[in-house]
């Protein structure tokens, strides 16, 4: 097995991050938070606007990006998120960071790539697909603690609200809405503990790996 493309996708909040970490820890394969991605371009359009923002200049933020900018300490922020899904919405910026994905999808070794949209337009043809899920209280909840634990002044509630917000803006969308692929893997963590859900995910990919070798 030289390349290997395990593609997870879920809204925020749902775990899909901590799971494609461990993943990639388990299988010794690289691993690309493209959540990262929109949030650096969220950022720096945050120094633009709070507001619209125009698709050109969203798209050329975009292609600018460097591995500098994916290692800021401030890309968790609730700023930072509404801002990264606001741009996700555009197609400029979209078709930027198309190619980059791609490549690293198919890179020697094997890969994870977690997001919105990785089994459905980045990686169609990946070996696996997970959509990882959980209620919106649970992933609030989640949401709310991983902030306040950072410092961050909020409460549940506006962090609930936040979460719906995006969740219906990155469902609506017209480039890439979040969905899970038609042969997705559905994984619900709600009532599951983070070492089962990487469990079940790890189940499913061994077997992947073991029909490919027969």
């Amino acid at each position: 097995m030289t390349r290997f493309t395990v593609a997870i996708d879920g809204p925020a909040a749902s775990g899909k991050g901590t799971i494609s970490r461990a993943v990639a820890e388990t299988f010794g394969f690289a691993h690309l938070d493209t959540g990262l991605l929109y949030r650096a371009v969220g950022k720096k359009a945050l120094t633009f606007t709070d507001g619209p923002l125009d698709p050109d200049l969203a798209g050329n933020l975009a292609a600018h990006l460097t591995e500098a900018d994916l290692a800021a300490d401030d890309l968790r922020t609730a700023p930072v998120a509404q801002a990264a899904s606001r741009v996700a919405a555009i197609p400029q910026v979209r078709a930027a960071l198309l190619d980059f994905q791609k490549r690293f999808a198919r890179r020697e070794g094997g890969a994870v790539l977690d997001g919105r949209d990785i089994g459905t337009v980045i990686c169609p043809d990946a070996e696996v697909k997970l959509f990882v899920t959980a209620n919106d209280r649970t992933r609030a909840e989640r949401r709310f603690a991983e902030l306040t634990a950072n410092g961050h002044e909020t409460d549940l509630d506006t962090v609930l609200a936040d979460l719906r917000a995006r969740d219906k803006r990155d469902a609506s969308r017209d480039a890439a809405p979040l969905k899970p692929a038609p042969d997705a893997h559905l994984l619900d963590t709600t009532e599951l503990s983070i070492d089962a859900a990487v469990a079940e995910a790890v189940t499913k990919i061994k077997k992947r790996i073991g029909q490919g070798r027969d």
